[in-house]
């Protein structure tokens, strides 16, 4: 397999030189191979979100370096690694220009990572394929091209943020709990679809969860950290043959 990503000793301190300092990641190192589907776990504080923040470039490491398909990554901004990777949030708010319709939020998406230019942008020519494109998803999105995203429901408006993640096929998919805000129904409807897309483009993705059961579910692999730490990291039939009490040993106090 093909290494996509890796992290090499990495440590976060926040608040330095004051009281209130605190090193949240320790030393960690990680490494994704392409098409891995990650299920990370870990109990409030963990490090999970800062994390993926140090990955997607929101937070710089105090020490160590991010490398991203063999490229050092480590000083580039946010914007920059796009390039790379893209991001749903847990907040379906994140992710969509609200003042923007459904269907200029996907032109936009679609234009990932190309340069900038005053050709115009057709929107009309796209209509058609973002129809269909839309058609097979959950929620009626492809009914509401033209409403502005920021008046979709939640489950609307992360459905669009995960499409609008994927429709580019990324290196690297960061998911950060981007079911937990929504509703049961909707949060099961949108794992079905994260682990569809997912498998058949064969991306791989990095997901925060703090479902037991859909750690176990979906994915083949499974991290779980703990103070900053990576405490378990299994896959194969070492991941197949856990249970959730195996999991849950580690979130007991």
């Amino acid at each position: 397999m093909t290494t996509l990503l890796e992290l090499n000793h990495i440590s976060t301190t926040v608040n330095a030189g004051t009281p209130n300092e605190r090193t949240i990641l320790k030393d960690l190192n990680l490494t994704v191979e392409q098409g891995e589907f990650i299920t990370l776990l870990g109990t409030n504080g963990a490090g999970k979100s800062t994390l993926l923040n140090v990955i997607n470039g929101s937070l710089r490491p105090s020490h160590g370096q991010v490398v991203v398909d063999q490229h050092p990554v480590t000083k580039l901004p946010e914007a920059k690694r796009a390039k790379y990777i893209a991001q749903v949030f847990q907040d379906p708010k994140l992710g969509t220009a609200p003042r923007m319709t459904v269907a200029e939020n996907l032109l936009l998406a679609a234009k990932r990572g190309q340069r900038r230019s005053l050709i115009p942008r057709r929107l009309n020519a796209h209509l058609d394929e973002f129809k269909q494109l839309t058609s097979q998803l959950p929620n009626g999105l492809s009914d509401r091209l033209t409403t502005a995203a920021g008046e979709l429901s939640g489950g609307q408006r992360q459905t669009l943020s995960f499409l609008m993640a994927t429709m580019t096929k990324p290196q690297l998919l960061l998911l950060d709990e981007h079911t937990a805000a929504l509703d049961p129904n909707t949060s099961h409807q949108l794992m079905t679809l994260t682990d569809q897309v997912v498998t058949q483009q064969e991306l791989t993705c990095i997901m925060i969860t703090h479902q037991i059961k859909d750690a176990l579910k979906y994915g083949n692999r499974i991290i779980i950290l703990n103070q900053g730490q990576i405490v378990l990291d299994v896959k194969g039939t070492d991941r197949s043959d856990l249970s959730e009490a195996d999991l849950l040993q580690y979130f007991e106090a």
